[in-house]
């Protein structure tokens, strides 16, 4: 089977591909990434700016078509992010896109690498994971049993086309099942509600957004299936959408260097806070501080890795690949998290930044940004461990609220959990810093004047 198998299938869909400046047959389709495929034809690796729309799909298209793998520029990158892209990748930029056809090139092996995506680079400078065609492959056909994805599917997003979320997922997953694609160029509530679709993608903040239209969120009551994914979804938003539009929201669990290993079911249960229960060929797996195995007891918070046919080949390192650290075949994903007796998981956070040690206890960011999302005022909120004298960590709340007593919001958490996961501070500003994900960047929460 080919990697975009639904391409090469000889009954033409009408409309394969929408978007606001214009559409594309798979016919179409085929025939200009073929052209881009021909230019391309032989060169080591190339890049495009990824802007969304057209012309990144067909220029990603045929870059998998050649066989050639592609390294997806976010368009807001600054010049230094983007100099560092080209310059570690060694990428040549495709600066002009073919409007003709070209001779369809016979399919590249499947360990062949497809992509190049680069990390958000939150420790350190963005690092470029290489991504063969069969982990690509693997990842699709994996959610497309899980989520029961056929070629009947009108998939409608508006998320940026260089990542694992809207490129591999929203717009390669399209090209191989043969569902319809609608890119909305931007993820608004307004965007979503006027676009019919049998599936919609978002990330946590686009879905709050919708729950916070519930005229925009009504009008996705008739779609199969709402998934969220790319960061937690808060548990209020994940049951506000679930009033609004009669259904609850799928939730998934990956990473750039996994893509996604774990999700809830279309046919089964979706729990608020949780992700599911692991891919067809992905096993996972917890264990403490020192690498001991973890019993899946549905209390205990350890270190999240995962093994399966998804993993990456590896890093770009001095014109090479890096092989990654594994151990003994497990990738350690560098995510804290919870997995109950019947496998169900629930992801802490990143170990770094959202698992907080404070006075012997080990308490979880989400649990405590959940619980103040229940509070009236509060619109957004990120909790952190500052470092303390005598706790080791000070759970720290910085929250965009209406007018509000940060006592108050102390004393509520304080009434719903354990007194221990109380934030000891909360300070009120007026936004959380956010990468074009939308995820919180909580190592910049420090540096915010309160």
């Amino acid at each position: 089977m080919r990697l975009l198998d639904s391409l090469h299938q000889e009954a033409d869909l009408d409309r394969a591909v929408v978007t606001p400046e214009g559409e594309l047959s798979r016919h179409e389709l085929l025939g200009r990434a073929a052209g881009v495929a021909s230019a391309i034809a032989g060169a080591p690796i190339v890049a495009v700016e990824a802007v969304p729309g057209l012309s990144t799909i067909v220029a990603v298209t045929g870059a998998l078509l050649a066989g050639v793998p592609i390294v997806p520029i976010p368009p807001d990158a600054g010049s230094l992010e983007r100099a560092h892209i080209l310059r570690d990748s060694g990428a040549t930029l495709l600066d002009a896109f073919s409007n003709g056809h070209g001779t369809v090139p016979p399919e590249p092996p499947s360990s062949a690498p497809a992509l190049v995506l680069y990390t958000s680079g939150t420790t350190g400078a963005p690092k470029g994971v290489v991504i063969s065609r069969s982990a690509v492959a693997a990842g699709l056909d994996g959610l497309a049993a899980a989520w029961q994805w056929t070629a009947d599917d009108t998939l409608v997003h508006g998320l940026p086309l260089y990542h694992v979320h809207g490129l591999v997922l929203g717009v390669l997953g399209p090209l191989r099942l043969g569902s319809r694609l609608v890119h909305t160029h931007k993820p608004t509530p307004a965007a979503y509600a006027s676009t019919p679709g049998s599936m919609y993608f978002g990330v946590p903040t686009v879905w709050s957004r919708i729950a916070a239209d519930p005229s925009a969120a009504r009008a996705l009551a008739p779609a199969r299936l709402l998934v969220s994914g790319s960061a937690p979804l808060p548990v209020p938003v994940f049951d506000n959408l679930t009033a609004l539009t009669g259904q609850s929201p799928v939730e998934r669990y990956g990473m750039t260097e996994t893509l996604i290993t774990v999700s809830a079911r279309a046919d089964g249960e979706r729990r608020p806070g949780h992700v599911g229960t692991p891919l067809p060929g992905v096993l996972t797996r917890l264990v403490d501080d020192s690498g001991t195995l973890l019993d899946p007891d549905g209390e205990t918070i350890g270190h999240l890795q995962v093994r399966g046919p998804t993993l990456l080949d590896g890093y770009l390192h001095d014109g090479g690949v890096r092989p990654p650290a594994l151990t003994d075949g497990w990738f350690p994903t560098g995510d804290v998290a919870v997995i109950g007796p019947d496998g169900w998981h629930r992801i802490v956070g990143r170990a770094s930044t959202d698992l907080i040690k404070t006075g012997g206890y080990r308490v979880g960011a989400g649990e405590v940004e959940d619980t103040l999302l229940l509070h009236p005022a509060v619109r957004e909120a990120a909790v952190v461990g500052l470092p303390h004298a005598d706790l080791g960590e000070q759970i720290t709340a910085f929250v965009v609220a209406d007018p509000v007593a940060p006592a108050d919001l102390i004393t509520f958490v304080a009434e719903r959990l354990a007194a221990h996961k109380r934030p000891r501070a909360v300070h009120l500003v007026d936004s959380l810093p956010r990468n074009g994900m939308g995820k919180v960047q909580k190592s910049a929460l420090t540096q915010i004047k309160t």
